[in-house]
């Protein structure tokens, strides 16, 4: 087992200078060689670094006692994940127990700090092999062609290997489309002021061990390092009070500012790049739609009473500030560069128009550019463009704050063509002049910006659930006296919408009898036909079932008046949905009215979070594949273009997982060019959150999209298909029998995890349940996928798998031959087979069996010993059909990285499955064990503010930080929130 060595705990705890530190550790990593990895492996090295200044740091802050306490922990810690033996959890409860409540805190964020320096360390490593590799020229590993899709390399290997022609691939690519949603789901639970500061520390790591450093430079990096260290460790890491939803819309819109807008033209040159490499010279055009961006953020309204119209608006006349002045803060800088007098006659012919206009520009604009000759066209041209930018900033903002602007609309942009048009006009004057290398650099950067973000950075989704629109729908049958909406029946649903979509009159007036909810659901239309039509993307229906939900939402449209209505997308969730999809698009299709409306477009969503909850993962996964391929079918019946959205989370359980993988295991022809995503929570972060790996976001989405329509995955043989229909059925039926039908599932749910609790972590605006009453039915899936990875059981991703191999192998033992086939050959199994895995590599079932030890009822005992039995059986079975000896054993970095982190979360899991006992039962009390002293444990009071930090928690003084904290660094640990 790899792990963290606790020679560097010891080292870091002797009182010699850093540069000592350093020159000890580099020794002991030469002693340590021949059980890393391989000789390019920084990982222990840095992890250790990091540790190792955090020690001194929480020494100087909190004592020297505090700080072998956390080396105790450590190490107790270190001693199970070596043996697995369970005393050594208990010894370590009863030291976490034995604290007094500020120390309590202090210990357990120690922990949740020393796991993100640890995944700090991590991607430092990762980016360090990867530019080793790309020196060497070196593809073949674990970094590119399994997790990676390198825009070159793809394009490389469709003309060589491929036989693709040049022109096929760019045609290909210039007409394809990735539209990535930014979701506000609550699953990060890192506050955005400390993600700053671990950027800062990860940039500072990786620049110690940068060559060529002088000695100077190593100190003051050193010393910048330690800062941020202790700034990170003394910022508060728990949110105080619930987000809004406008909080996260800024949020979201932080990584705009941070990284996507400057990485978007930098990733089409690197495309650009890649074309003239394989023989294209010729440019993606401005316009070409290769990457697009929408949100959820503000407009997520399904379960939210939070996200109201009034916050739709908001959020929509903030995007739009946010873009202008991103424009306004650039142009100046293209006015500078675009200095040059040469022009094409059109461009001098606006020029002079708008130079003798300038009288009549807005108060603003600076005296200096008014005086401007027609000798300098290009920046007269662009003045104009840079005062509109101020007044349509300016007009967003007054609209943002006051309702109203005394800034006219048209002296704003008002639509993106109108913002294009001048812009074109230099880019075509330039070339027509012979000065196209100027115009292929910032101005052309420019138009891919404006291209890509519109007038509203970003478009905006509404999602609502389709019971709402019912609660709409039947408000107005009642109020005209025709009956109820809610009682009819689909076909009587279908003929009233169609006769009112066809007719011309309103179907209701001001006098309809509104309650809160559809009050709440007319007022979101309202404020669409309000804004500007490009601030709006797709009307997303979650929970729908049937095409009346569908052309319920069509005539709300048509009601209020919206003159570009939004694309209406079904989102279909739980199993039986998904299997009845295909149905419901193929009867929406069949009708003519409908039809003429799309223009031979469709978007259709499909949920990954519900249908697992609903089924288990296999089943989820497999009625996911098939229901794609069958709404493909019935599009290309109907001559219609089809758009999947992937409604994805950041854990297996959700449908997370390498994002190369995930596209090219999808059914052939369901991409073709045109896919939507969803980027939700942790996953922004880890997505977006620095240059370079916002750069490799947009890489792997658009070689994937290209790579599956050039070179489609294989299909399934039909026996592949019998025996993955024979395995679902029976992965459902054991998942339910554990989920929903045992009696006491729920008691034991709530009992074992802190479900309950999630609550308390403030990581998002929205509640955790659909509806404040009900069971898992109605549990979101982010809270139950939580409660299962914060104590490393993982039920809902494995749960299934195993009965349905033992089911099938026990039928014929040949089946066993066949999985293996089926493993080796076919890229969604495999996938799925190998996600599953790297989650069993993070559980750990003796953790799982403390929580019920210490919460759950005795008489409870036996089923979570049964539930642990399975997920013993399940890996093994797993382990079989894979092929291998033990798990990750072809990912020996990961196992490695996953080792690494191991320690540092038991020590987490211990302190929050006591705490939740203290909570929970408020009389319990842990015995000192023999190796400690009150006098020992209870040594620094100075730690008694921290207390004070959450004085209205209704738990005993410092249990609820305490919690949050292990929740928080748990996470952080397993990269995994929901």
């Amino acid at each position: 087992m790899i792990c963290c060595p606790l020679s560097f705990r010891v080292l870091a705890m002797a009182p010699i200078s850093n540069v000592e530190k350093m020159a000890s550790i580099d020794a002991q990593l030469r002693i340590l060689a021949p059980s890393k990895v391989s000789e390019d492996d920084k990982l222990v090295e840095y992890d250790a670094l990091l540790v190792d200044r955090f020690l001194d740091i929480l020494q100087d802050l909190h004592g020297e006692e505090l700080r072998e306490t956390v080396q105790r922990c450590y190490e107790l810690s270190a001693e199970y994940e070596g043996k697995l033996d369970p005393q050594k959890l208990e010894e370590l409860g009863n030291v976490l127990t034995s604290l007094d409540p500020g120390d309590s805190i202090v210990v357990s964020s120690s922990f949740s700090h020393m796991l993100n320096l640890a995944n700090l360390a991590e991607e430092v490593q990762i980016a360090f092999r990867r530019r080793a590799k790309l020196k060497k020229g070196d593809f073949a590993d674990e970094s590119s062609a399994t997790t990676e899709s390198d825009i070159e390399e793809t394009l490389k290997r469709l003309v060589v290997q491929l036989k693709k022609s040049p022109q096929e691939v760019f045609d290909a690519l210039k007409s394809q489309t990735v539209d990535l949603v930014l979701t506000a789901h609550p699953t990060q639970s890192i506050r955005r002021s400390l993600l700053q500061k671990h950027a800062r520390i990860r940039d500072y790591l990786a620049q110690l061990y940068a060559k060529d450093i002088t000695q100077d430079d190593k100190q003051e990096l050193d010393e910048a390092l330690q800062r941020e260290i202790q700034a990170a460790f003394r910022t508060d890491e728990i949110r105080r009070t619930p987000p809004t939803p406008q909080d996260e819309m800024r949020a979201g819109m932080s990584y705009f500012h941070e990284t996507i807008w400057k990485g978007v033209p930098k990733f089409l040159r690197r495309v650009d790049s890649a074309l003239k490499n394989i023989g294209i010279n010729e440019r993606v055009p401005y316009n070409a739609p290769l990457i697009q961006f929408s949100s959820w953020m503000g407009g997520d309204r399904d379960g939210n009473p939070r996200v109201t119209p009034e916050v739709t608006r908001d959020v929509c006349l903030l995007a739009r500030m946010i873009a202008a002045n991103l424009y306004y803060s650039q142009i100046e800088d293209l006015m500078f560069e675009l200095s040059m007098w040469r022009c094409s006659d059109e461009l001098r012919e606006r020029a002079l128009e708008v130079h003798r206009s300038s009288k009549s520009v807005a108060k603003h604009y600076i005296e200096f550019w008014k005086q401007i000759p027609p000798t300098e066209p290009y920046r007269v041209i662009l003045g104009d463009v840079r005062d509109k930018l101020y007044n349509t900033r300016e007009r967003a903002r007054h609209l943002l704050t006051n309702g109203i602007s005394d800034i006219p609309e048209e002296s704003t942009f008002t639509s993106v063509e109108q913002f294009l048009k001048p812009l074109e006009l230099c880019y075509r004057s330039l070339c027509t002049c012979g000065d196209q290398p100027i115009a292929d650099g910032s101005l052309l950067d420019f138009l891919r910006q404006v291209s890509t973000f519109g007038l509203s950075l970003v478009r905006l989704d509404i999602r609502q659930e389709s019971e709402r629109h019912t609660d709409v729908m039947d408000a107005i049958t009642n109020h005209l006296g025709i009956g109820s909406y809610r009682e009819w029946s689909e076909e009587k649903r279908l003929e009233w919408l169609l006769s009112e979509l066809k007719g011309k009159r309103p179907v209701f007036g001001p006098d309809l009898p509104k309650t809160e909810e559809v009050a709440d659901v007319l007022g979101t239309f309202q404020v669409i036909s309000e804004l500007p039509s490009d601030s709006f993307g797709a009307y997303i229906i979650s929970m729908a079932t049937a095409t009346s939900d569908v052309l319920a939402v069509e005539l709300l449209q048509r009601e209020y008046r919206i003159k570009n209505p939004l694309r209406v997308v079904p989102l279909f969730e739980k199993l039986a949905d998904l299997q009845g999809a295909p149905a419901a698009v193929e009867r929406l299709f069949a009708i003519d009215w409908y039809r003429n409306r799309i223009d031979g477009k469709q978007e259709v969503m499909i949920g990954y979070s519900d249908s697992g909850k609903d089924a288990g993962r296999l089943s989820a996964a497999w009625q996911l594949y098939k229901a794609q391929e069958n709404l493909v079918k019935v599009a290309k019946k109907y001559g219609v273009k089809l758009t999947m959205f992937h409604g994805r989370g950041g854990t297996v359980g959700r449908g997370g997982g390498p994002t190369h993988l995930a596209l090219l295991s999808q059914p052939p022809d369901t991409i073709q060019g045109s896919l939507r995503v969803t980027i939700q929570g942790e996953v922004i972060e880890r997505s977006f959150g620095e240059e370079h790996l916002c750069f490799r976001t947009l890489q792997r989405f658009t070689a994937a999209t290209l790579e599956h329509g050039m070179h489609p995955p294989v299909s399934p043989k039909p026996e592949w298909r019998a025996l993955m229909d024979e395995m679902a059925a029976v992965a459902t039926e054991e998942y339910r029998s554990v989920v929903f039908k045992e009696p006491r599932f729920m008691e034991y749910f709530r009992s074992a995890t802190p479900v309950l609790e999630y609550g308390r972590m403030n990581i998002g605006s929205r509640p955790s349940k659909r509806k404040p009453s009900g069971g898992i039915e109605s549990l979101r899936a982010i809270p139950w996928i939580f409660a299962w990875t914060q104590t490393r059981f993982h039920l809902p991703v494995w749960l299934g798998f195993g009965a349905a191999f033992k089911c099938v192998m026990e039928k014929d033992i040949r089946k066993l031959q066949m999985l293996r086939e089926m493993y080796n050959e076919w890229p969604f199994f495999r996938v799925t087979i190998d996600l599953v895995e790297m989650v069993f590599a993070k559980g750990d079932p003796s953790i799982a069996s403390l929580y019920d030890k210490l919460l759950v009822s005795s008489d409870l005992w036996s089923y979570g010993e049964r539930l642990r039995e399975k997920f013993i059986e399940t890996k093994n079975l797993l382990l079989l059909v894979a092929g291998h000896k033990d798990l990750l054993e072809g990912d020996p970095y990961l196992k490695q990285r996953l080792r690494i982190r191991d320690s540092y979360i038991t020590a987490l899991n211990v302190c929050q499955a006591y705490t939740l006992k203290r909570i929970r039962d408020p009389g319990f009390n842990v015995k000192l064990g023999p190796h400690l002293s009150k006098e020992v444990v209870n040594h620094n009071k100075s730690n008694a503010e921290l207390v004070k930090l959450n004085p209205e928690s209704e738990y005993a003084p410092g249990l609820e930080d305490t919690l949050i904290l292990t929740m928080k660094g748990i996470a952080a640990g397993m990269q995994n929130t929901g």
